[in-house]
């Protein structure tokens, strides 16, 4: 009887140790060697690189709180999250518009506006009036959402149109910005799925690094 109850408790210990952190540390080991990037996650200091983000409100990089036009960043496509997202609850209409800031939080989800829309009209030709005032042709990408209306990719072409907008801002010449946006490019998976992208938080990331 006590052999028995000693051979147990012997075995608990055991496998407790082994699956419960040798076999933990030995994945993790692995999962940081080979692939470091999905093992770590997506969220940085100042989000996260799979939710696209309003880059008129946001934190400052030194992780102080702070407002920072709009101007001053590479912008993503409008989406349905932060302060101007719909709330039917506050009666808020909300709409495809990152430019009105009504201090509700949005849901997680796309607007769901149709092509006849009055909200949607409005809010794109009012996105695209603010694009022009600021001296860039958007494309149809920066005055449109995506498809789940969180996409926190843009295009390389999405990013160069920006340029001379974000050079005035911030008095980076125009010719490292298009460095820095060239570099920042993520190529098609595998070579051939998909196109080029850029991920409009690490693109900013980068771009705090160079002010």
């Amino acid at each position: 009887m006590i052999i028995n109850l000693r051979r147990s408790i012997v075995s608990i210990v055991i496998f407790t140790a082994f699956f419960g952190f040798v076999y933990a540390l030995a994945g993790t080991g692995v999962a940081q060697l080979l692939f470091k990037h999905q093992a770590d996650g997506s969220i940085t200091a100042q989000g996260s690189t799979l939710i696209g983000q309003n880059w008129s409100v946001m934190t400052t990089f030194d992780g102080t709180k702070g407002y920072w036009p709009s101007t001053d960043w590479f912008n993503g496509r409008p989406d349905d999250t932060g302060p101007y997202g719909a709330n039917p609850k506050q009666n808020v209409a909300g709409g495809d518009n990152p430019l009105v800031a009504n201090g509700v939080s949005g849901e997680s989800a796309a607007t769901n506006l149709g092509p006849r829309s009055k909200v949607l009209l409005a809010n794109t030709k009012e996105l695209v009036a603010w694009w022009h005032s600021n001296g860039i042709d958007p494309t149809p990408d920066l005055v449109t959402t995506s498809g789940s209306g969180l996409d926190p990719d843009i295009t390389p072409q999405d990013a160069m149109v920006q340029i001379p907008m974000v050079a005035r801002a911030t008095g980076i010449s125009s010719a490292r910005l298009r460095a820095l946006v060239t570099s920042e490019t993520n190529g098609s998976e595998l070579g051939f799925l998909g196109s080029s992208y850029i991920d409009v938080l690490q693109l900013n990331e980068a771009l705090a690094r160079l002010k």
